[in-house]
C-alpha cells in the first residue's frame, strides 16, 4: 500500500502496457534521435523528456504521456513517412510537443542536465 499514489488510477494491465512500452523506447530512442536531431526544435526538451520518462520518481500519468509519445517518435509506422525530407517528422514533433507541455511541471532540473550532457556527447562523437 505504501507504493500507491494519490491521483494514479491504473486500469488492469496498463502497468504492464507501461513497462512494455518504456522497454522499446529505451532500445530504440537514440537511434531514431539521431537521424531526427536536425529536425527538431526542441531537441533538449525531447531528450529530457526521455530522462524523465525513465525516472521512477515521475508519476504514472506523465510516464504513461511520455512513453507514448516517445514510442510514437521512435516506430517505424507513421502517419507521415519519416523518410519523407522536411515534413517527415513533423506529426512527431506535433506529439512530443504536445507531450512536453502536458507534462512539462514534471520534467526537473535533472532531467535537464542529463539531457545537455547527452546532448553534449552526441554533438562530440
Amino acid at each position: 500500500m505504501d507504493d500507491i499514489k494519490y491521483g494514479d488510477i491504473l486500469l488492469p494491465g496498463e502497468e504492464a502496457e507501461t513497462e512494455t512500452r518504456a522497454k522499446k523506447v529505451k532500445a530504440g530512442f537514440w537511434p531514431v534521435f539521431r537521424k531526427a536531431v536536425r529536425q527538431l526544435p526542441f531537441a533538449r526538451d525531447v531528450v529530457a523528456g526521455y530522462y524523465c520518462a525513465m525516472d521512477p520518481a515521475t508519476p504514472k500519468r506523465a510516464k504513461a504521456i511520455l512513453l507514448g509519445a516517445l514510442a510514437y517518435f521512435i516506430l517505424p509506422f507513421d502517419t507521415v513517412p519519416d523518410i519523407l525530407a522536411f515534413i517527415g517528422f513533423s506529426d512527431d514533433i506535433a506529439i512530443l510537443a504536445a507531450a512536453i507541455a502536458a507534462v512539462r511541471a514534471h520534467l526537473t532540473a535533472e532531467h535537464y542536465a542529463k539531457a545537455d550532457a547527452a546532448l553534449s556527447e552526441e554533438r562530440n562523437a
